[in-house]
């Protein structure tokens, strides 16, 4: 590394608008970059990660949001005073910024090829034979395969993890001297976001780029960074070596973070009920698509989501689905709470088949299975407050006003809520405060199952184990059974008695949780498990030394 720094950020400070929780976004941030280095920002959502980077690139949403003091010191130019034309030449062309959700950072209306053109056709004057040519390029260097039929896909055509390639190509077009990477592995599963941190990594050992890597996810922390840099509440509070941090943490909320990060080493095994309380069998759901009218058009495709799975539910258990996306486990969930009708097999709840039933006949059983969704904001109405939306199930089922509002109010109060957020809308409360209201929601009806579909995968680590630990108390307290479906095996490790894990619409392994981690029988399972970022260390055993 060169002794003088790449980006030298000197006291930033951020202001926010009058009204806002605090005065500073950021305020008195210092923190260096060298050339071919990874420094990882961590913290919590609102500790300033991407606030920071955003300033950097001048992307901020000013007047509203400005820099308020310090520098930012690029190859020895301060960006804070840098006019908006040098900004323009600087984005793209000397730094580059790998967005979190590639989904709504691409144009949907222009290819992928058209995109990273528009960028080599801005900074440079090369001419649209040759952009081309580096585009397809560029394209292949992401590992991304046949590079020309991918340079002339929309993004939709695309998987979450070739569209996060796709974003890297673009932002690699111009070779630039840094490389901001805001989250760019959190949407992703295990093994995508292994091969997505590996390419990272091998760009910036082949173009000695620095890399600013913003993340929440301390196994991603543990397996590419060079220096640690944890904010909270728009400050600093602890840098130095990945060793120092992740292995000698100093400040009280770096080692809180760390506490909150599951183990990789399952619970002690509990006793679990022989007793069946839901009994998949053979269940198989198929969706097609293409074919066109009369046949005409595109050829037919036949995507099998569940292919034949079966799987048992004890009473007072935790049974987790694992897998990647398109594994076919919120399809297999789906049909059981049968929000979708599966095309064969059986779904028998204490002997009784669901699936054949119509909706009149199922009405009866909808509040013995309940469900708690991924995105507990598109899943809350947005209209109605949250009062409304907890009692409006048991009222749905005959129970009248008073009694659900007073059900709902207990509800809340079993989830941790204030009884005043009765009355308040779901934009008015945090993501985990709204995966609480969810799962109240799910609770008001008071069923014997609970599926819980990925309903900690978008929170932040400390809020997550919040989470985790309420089911837990609540599975207790009410003797629930639980579907757990979950991408992150940390989670699942901790969360589940029983794993099964799903590929391609079938389960492939089904086992114990603590014999699956620990002698994994299917070659899929044991990709799985050594994907897992920052397998090798050990939080737990940091935090005793």
């Amino acid at each position: 590394m060169s002794e003088s720094p790449l980006l030298d950020i000197r006291n930033l400070s951020v202001k926010l608008p009058a009204g806002a929780e605090r005065a500073h976004a950021v305020e008195d941030v210092s923190f260096s970059l060298q050339n071919n280095e990874i420094l990882c920002v961590v913290g919590e959502s609102g500790s300033g990660k991407s606030i920071t980077a955003r300033a950097v690139m001048g992307l901020l949403p000013a007047p509203h949001v400005s820099v308020a003091g310090g520098n930012i010191d690029f190859n020895g130019e301060d960006l804070t005073t840098a006019p908006e034309s040098r900004m323009r030449q600087v984005r793209g062309g000397e730094i580059s910024m790998i967005f979190q959700e590639p989904m709504t950072a691409l144009n949907p209306v222009m290819t992928i090829g058209r995109q990273i053109d528009e960028v080599i056709r801005f900074h440079t004057k090369i001419r649209k034979k040759h952009r081309r040519e580096q585009a397809i390029a560029l394209i292949d260097s992401v590992h991304l395969p046949e590079p020309v039929h991918i340079y002339k896909a929309y993004p939709h055509e695309l998987s979450g993890g070739q569209r996060q390639r796709a974003m890297i190509a673009m932002a690699l077009a111009m070779e630039p001297k840094i490389l901001i990477a805001d989250e760019p592995t959190t949407a992703l599963d295990v093994t995508t976001q292994a091969q997505i941190l590996k390419l990272i990594k091998e760009l910036q050992q082949g173009h000695d780029t620095g890399v600013l890597f913003i993340t929440h996810d301390f196994g991603v922390v543990a397996d590419i960074a060079d220096r640690v840099a944890v904010m909270q509440y728009g400050k600093i509070v602890e840098i130095g070596s990945t060793d120092q941090v992740l292995n000698h943490p100093q400040h009280s909320y770096t080692q809180s973070l760390m506490k909150a990060v599951p183990s990789l080493v399952p619970p002690a095994v509990r006793q679990i009920s022989s007793q069946v309380e839901l009994d998949v069998k053979k269940l198989t759901k198929t969706f097609k698509s293409g074919g066109g009218w009369f046949g005409l058009g595109a050829k037919e495709r036949i995507v099998h989501a569940s292919k034949e799975v079966d799987v048992k539910l004890h009473k007072g258990e935790t049974l987790g689905i694992v897998g990647e996306s398109g594994s076919g486990k919120s399809t297999l969930a789906r049909c059981i709470v049968r929000l979708i009708n599966a095309d064969e097999g059986e779904i028998l709840y204490h002997g009784v088949d669901l699936r054949p039933l119509n909706r009149s006949e199922m009405r009866p059983y909808r509040s013995k299975i309940q469900m708690v969704f991924q995105d507990p904001f598109a899943s809350l109405n947005p209209r109605s407050k949250v009062g409304r939306i907890i009692a409006d199930g048991p009222r749905v089922l005959g129970i009248d006003s008073a009694t659900a509002d007073k059900r709902a109010r207990e509800m809340l109060e079993l989830v941790g809520l204030d009884v005043r957020a009765f009355d308040r809308f779901p934009h008015e409360f945090s993501g985990g405060q709204r995966q609480r209201i969810g799962i109240a929601r799910a609770l008001a009806l008071d069923p014997e199952i609970l599926v819980a579909d990925e309903p900690v995968s978008a929170l932040d680590v400390s809020i997550q184990a919040q989470i985790l630990q309420l089911l837990a108390d609540i599975r207790e307290r009410l003797q629930l059974s639980m579907i757990f479906i979950t991408h992150d095996l940390r989670v699942a490790a901790q969360v589940c008695d029983r794993i099964a894990v799903m590929r391609l619409g079938e389960v492939v392994e089904l086992d114990a949780t603590s014999s699956l981690f620990s002698n994994a029988s299917h070659p899929y399972t044991q990709e799985l498990l050594n994907a897992v970022p920052g397998r090798d260390w050990h939080p737990q055993e940091a935090l005793k030394g």
